[in-house]
């Protein structure tokens, strides 16, 4: 990967940058100007911040603000350009010379020894998988296996999720269960795999299931869908999750949409107002998974159906604060259609492909 691979310039839009973000599988990029020379670097986080800020995707870089980081020089060492990359939990690292030309571009795996992880800020956040649906969007393999155990290359979707947020440094995983659930234990079991499970004697909705773990969650915890993935530093999510103080935080994923016309705008008597040539639509997409604070287990009544959409509208119109946290579009994946889940299981099969970050 050279270095316009991994460049971006000021005049270049958010969406730009999260797409090359994509394109390329990495969480950073170096801003530089139309002469080459280095200006800054940017993270998904920056732009995530810019956007929780009220920026839209069509701003310019150069119109938000990003993290000053620190660089390496010509002049630096391999060791020391290491001990920096651990710092700042880096992909890779800009050398410059002293006319801030970039010189280089080192990656964290060119140095690492042995496929070292590059480590993380880790939290013990609790995890609740809401995993007792009957997965009928991905019948006929659902009326045999569950849709937790649908393999995903050589683990199952539930597998896969556990291990991300295991990774990220959370223990204890509560397991909503339902259809088929005995096959579920049994399958855990037999690959030591430790949850604890929670059942409904009837539909409950996932925010009405919740309402069971009353008493059991005393701390800030996640909620997650059994059939998404998404590629990110969670740990990142909770930060924000705490620092705004939120009740619940929605994670989004930015979803662009292409309209391939000319569209137009009439007003009274049919009178030409706007026209647009293909113009592009984006959109927050709530992607099934969130945060919670544990004194919302007691706003849901008990044994009652709901939606955790009504409990966050819920939440909002009693003056509790829900935040929305963006993701990129194809840092989320959606497989409980055959569409989505052939398109994880081919890229989960590409060694290179939606390896997120990497953990101890």
């Amino acid at each position: 990967m050279n270095i316009d691979d991994l460049s971006v310039y000021p005049d270049n839009t958010l969406f730009m940058a999260l797409n090359k973000m994509d394109a390329i599988k990495k969480k950073l990029l170096i801003i530089k100007n139309e002469q080459g020379q280095y200006i800054g670097l940017l993270s998904i986080g920056d732009i995530q911040r810019a956007i929780i800020k009220g920026h839209q995707l069509s701003d310019a870089l150069g119109n938000i603000n990003h993290d000053d980081k620190v660089v390496a020089t010509t002049l630096d060492s391999i060791d020391c350009i290491k001990s920096l990359m651990l710092s700042m939990r880096a992909e890779f690292m800009p050398i410059l010379d002293e006319q801030s030309e970039i010189k280089d571009v080192i990656f964290w795996e060119e140095i690492s020894e042995r496929d070292e992880p590059l480590v993380k800020i880790k939290n013990k956040v609790p995890v609740v998988v809401m995993a007792g649906g009957k997965g009928t969007r991905l019948k006929p393999i659902s009326n045999i296996l569950p849709k937790p155990l649908i393999p995903i290359g050589e683990k199952t979707i539930l597998e896969e999720i556990i291990h991300r947020f295991k990774s990220a440094g959370s223990e204890d995983f509560y397991l909503s269960v339902n259809y088929k659930k005995e096959m579920i234990q049994y399958y855990l079991e037999s690959v030591n795999t430790k949850v604890e499970y929670f059942s409904e004697d009837k539909p409950l909705g996932t925010a009405g299931s919740l309402s069971i773990l009353k008493g059991k969650l005393n701390s800030t915890f996640y909620v997650t869908n059994c059939d998404i993935l998404i590629d990110q530093d969670l740990n990142e999510l909770y930060k924000y999750h705490k620092e705004n103080k939120n009740d619940i935080t929605l994670v989004a994923a930015l979803k662009n949409f292409s309209i391939p016309y000319g569209t137009i705008v009439t007003g009274e008597g049919g009178l030409l107002l706007e026209m647009q040539e293909k113009p592009n639509f984006s959109f927050k997409i709530n992607t099934g998974v969130y945060i919670l604070e544990p004194h919302i287990l007691q706003e849901i009544p008990d044994n009652t159906f709901l939606h955790i959409t009504d409990l966050i509208e819920n939440v909002r119109a009693a003056g509790g604060r829900v935040g929305v946290f963006p993701i990129s579009e194809n840092s989320w994946l959606d497989i409980g259609e055959w569409p989505e889940y052939m398109k994880t299981v081919s890229r989960l099969s590409d060694e290179d492909s939606f390896k997120g970050l990497k953990y101890e």
